[in-house]
């Protein structure tokens, strides 16, 4: 498990699951259809929880592109591992998003609407205004990164103290995650995540899917541009208030 490898990983659960809310919630004649924002919020945050659980003792579970760029800008991370982070992040979304159409094949075929099954893959604006679809993407990925730069580790007082939380140590990202999904997330669909969007989106593009509609091209420079700026002030930010 090197660090490339568990960012595939990690990025690949963290996908899985949450494009398979989106398409439990969304595609017709799945037991979840029409369950709501509340069940795809926590999916999300839940699929965050996984991946970070497992990719975090190896990599330090990015498991973002934006989450690696803004711990390089401040100066958390080395900005010559960041190429190797974003391949292995952009790898595991795909691969996830492919397998989420693959088991949700029937109910794909069962959806007639060409948005709504774009919709299990990527984000799209509910109203589309490109400054205020930009400045969503920013503020919410600029609300994670910053709080995951003040994140503290335990501190050991002596030496035979227990600390940490093992497994439940992933479990403030997640609950960071969700909160931003509950209030920030429902003018973009909250990507905050370039791999999360623009990988399967890509995916989406390249699967046979009856009745595909647009794949959104117009807009898809925003989930990945916003989150890298909100990332980067998050960082700038952080920097100026040690």
């Amino acid at each position: 498990m090197t660090p490339f490898v568990s960012e595939i990983v990690g990025t690949f659960l963290l996908m899985v699951l949450g494009c398979g809310v989106n398409a439990n919630v969304s595609l017709q004649k799945t037991y979840g259809n029409s369950s709501g924002w509340i069940v795809i919020t926590t999916g999300w945050a839940f699929a965050v929880y996984t991946g970070v659980v497992v990719a975090g003792p190896h990599s330090g579970a990015h498991i973002n592109p934006a989450v690696s760029i803004g711990l390089a800008v401040a100066g958390e991370f080395p900005w010559s591992e960041v190429p190797t982070y974003i391949l292995a992040q952009f790898i595991g979304a795909m691969f996830a998003a492919f397998c989420v159409w693959l088991v949700n094949k029937d109910h794909f075929n069962a959806t007639e609407d060409g948005g709504t099954k774009r919709g299990v893959f990527c984000t799209a604006p509910a109203i589309p205004n490109i400054f205020t679809n930009l400045f969503s993407e920013v503020l919410g990925t600029f609300v994670l990164v910053f709080s995951v730069l003040y994140f503290t580790d335990a501190v050991l007082s002596t030496e035979d103290a227990i600390i940490g939380l093992g497994s439940l140590g992933a479990l403030p990202v997640s609950l960071i995650v969700w909160g931003i999904g509950l209030s920030l997330g429902g003018t973009t669909g909250y990507a905050i995540n370039p791999a999360r969007d623009l990988g399967p989106r890509i995916v989406h593009a390249l699967l046979p899917l009856k009745n595909k509609g647009s794949n959104g091209w117009g807009y898809a420079w925003i989930p990945v541009v916003g989150p890298i700026l909100g990332a980067s002030i998050a960082a700038w930010i952080a920097l100026a208030l040690q």
